[in-house]
């Protein structure tokens, strides 16, 4: 079967039930309508799972390590890989499937997406589960399941040294799990890099229910372009359109930590539990003061120009000594503003002890945020606790209940569960300030004065997500740039269709603004579906009622509150413009149908 210019036109299978490994061919079809990353994972997830309800941690669930169509060309900030599976954290309120869930896709960069086309693939699949702990090696064509006995139990920092030693070769890319992926912790993440994860929904434990303790890859090839030409002059003038731009030079400094004082400052931040939306202690943990106090160096993912991400030391105070990426906004605010701790060296402190233990921070810390708030409200005593004296800010307490967490013993059991759980477990009208949507944590944003961004926490198909799309529209357009592989903080710097112009010129297929558009549509209906074979329906679509009910009281935005009755017209307006029935949110088939959905 002839592949796309641009494609290799294969995925990696691997069967870890039966140690089988093969070349899977893809249609050029499902490249053309679903682009890759992202788009492709959803389409090889829903052929994989012909049927709903089926147990994320099983082996029949896979496990989809998903490079963009851009990854691996030399493209500002085309470097990103999303790791697409069935979720292990989400569930719908009602289902006749015991084992209902979300799909999950996490989406991050590096260089490891890169290498995976590199090797001479457009993805990886993973499948079954081993018998013993595994990992994966790549070396293009040569592939082969290997034994991870001696690593299973190491934290993600420790691992990353002793594996660079195992390989004996710095330049071969990995991503891994921790302790909390081991232990089938529901919101474990993948690290690749030791601080770059995929985060959000569980990706680590499912990759833990597969004794997968890592997946390693060299490669020495690149896809072909079929319009060179055309592609070097794409190329150049997307590299000048992020030189010397105010945006490129607060990335460069400052990463996404500026957002921890300017998302304060509108009162947008996460702030104990989500009650607040600014933090008066905003500067102590914000990106001047780590530039000034923390930082020593920035990085860049795969040829990316903004190097947004920060590395550095801590130099004072009983955690004293620590070296570790960040604080970044949203581990910057939910493990600092939203636990009220304003000790930048205890922040970061905490930081590392999640991802070293393997765990998604935002989760994580919103876990914790809860505990804290139902302790302060005595819905829990120590003895829930286990002892720890979980109140406001206290850094040894939150890092008592990380190693807790990860390694579900005690209150970790429960707490690992997620806030819907704890709250069902507390009760006493503790949902109301139990911050999720389907089970899935929301981040970093709060909403009470941005109802759009309420919308964009429970339309997300993976559960509460702030990086959705505050609309139709720019759900499509967002769903289109993960299955590129170009990073949602650089998109913007490219002008607009460039996107389009770059795929026209890596394919020869011409692509047009709005069947560029359709490809977005398409991937989110597609998503969409799948969540709604699971059950998932409008009573889903909900969020806390802290949001509507508890006016924030300091800031710009003391007062703000969400309406319920303009909430829910807001909600049957982006269900009609979406084609979805109101009541149910099913897409209609009409709609479907117009998507070259007509599988579904």
């Amino acid at each position: 079967m002839k592949s796309l210019s641009g494609y290799h036109g294969v995925v990696l299978d691997v069967d870890l039930s039966s140690g089988k490994i093969n070349r899977k061919e893809i249609d050029p079809k499902d490249f053309r309508n679903f682009i890759g990353g992202r788009g492709l994972g959803i389409k090889l997830l829903w052929d994989a799972l012909r049927k709903p309800g089926v147990d994320p941690l099983s082996p029949e669930n896979p496990l989809l390590l998903m490079p963009g169509a851009f990854s691996g060309f030399p493209l500002p900030s085309a470097s990103r890989t999303c790791v697409v599976t069935k979720s292990p954290i989400t569930t719908p309120k009602k289902s006749k499937h015991k084992h209902a869930s979300t799909i999950t896709y996490s989406n991050m960069g590096g260089f490891f997406g890169p290498e995976i086309r590199f090797a001479g693939y457009d993805g990886i699949m993973v499948r079954g589960s081993a018998d013993r702990p595994v990992y994966l090696f790549i070396d293009d064509d040569r592939v082969e399941i290997r034994k991870a006995q001696k690593f299973w139990g190491m934290g993600t920092d420790e691992f990353d040294r002793a594996f660079i030693d195992e390989l004996g070769d710095r330049r071969i890319r990995s991503c891994y799990i921790g302790p909390a992926g081991e232990n089938l912790v529901p919101y474990a993440c993948i690290i690749n890099t030791t601080a770059r994860a995929a985060g959000r929904g569980g990706t680590g434990c499912v990759m833990g229910s597969k004794n997968l303790k890592a997946v390693a890859v060299r490669g020495s090839r690149q896809p072909d372009v079929a319009m060179h030409k055309r592609f070097l002059e794409l190329l150049e003038e997307s590299r000048k359109g992020f030189e010397g731009t105010p945006s490129t030079e607060n990335w460069r400094r400052y990463g996404t930590g500026s957002a921890l004082i300017w998302a304060s400052d509108i009162g947008a931040q996460a702030v104990k539990n989500y009650r607040e939306g600014t933090y008066i202690h905003a500067d102590k943990i914000g990106g001047v003061a780590a530039r000034r106090k923390i930082w020593q160096r920035d990085f860049a993912c795969f040829v990316c120009p903004l190097a947004c991400k920060k590395s550095g030391r801590a130099p004072l105070g009983p955690y004293a000594g620590i070296v570790h990426d960040g604080p970044e906004y949203e581990t910057g605010t939910m493990l600092g503003a939203n636990l009220l701790i304003d000790d930048m060296e205890g922040m970061m402190k905490a930081i590392w002890h999640g991802d070293d233990f393997g765990l998604d921070i935002i989760s994580v810390g919103n876990v914790i945020g809860f505990l804290m708030e139902a302790y302060d409200k005595g819905l829990i005593d120590l003895d829930v606790l286990d002892g720890i004296d979980l109140k406001w800010g206290n850094v040894d307490a939150v890092i008592q209940m990380l190693h807790k967490i990860a390694h579900r013993e005690g209150i970790g059991e429960k707490a690992s569960k997620g806030v819907h759980y704890l709250a069902e477990e507390i009760g006493r009208e503790s949902h109301k300030f139990a911050a999720h949507c389907k089970g899935h944590s929301l981040a970093a944003w709060n909403c009470h004065y941005r109802p759009t961004q309420a919308l964009c926490y429970v339309t997300a198909n993976r559960g509460a997500c702030h990086l959705n799309g505050h609309s139709a529209e720019d759900q499509n357009s967002t769903a289109l740039v993960d299955s590129t592989g170009v990073c949602l903080f650089a998109h913007r710097g490219y002008r607009e269709n460039a996107l389009a112009d770059i795929m026209e010129a890596i394919t020869t297929r011409e692509w047009s603004s709005e069947e560029y558009s359709k490809a977005g549509e398409r991937i989110y209906n597609l998503e969409k579906s799948f969540n709604f074979r699971e059950g998932f329906r409008r009573e889903d679509d909900v969020i806390a009622d802290r949001f509507f009910e508890e006016p924030l009281t300091i800031g710009r935005r003391k007062g703000a509150v969400l309406d319920r009755g303009q909430f829910e017209e807001m909600m049957n307006a982006y269900y009609a413009e979406r084609g979805w029935d109101s009541k149910t949110t099913q897409p209609s088939k009409d709609r479907l149908k117009a998507l070259g959905l007509d599988f579904v």
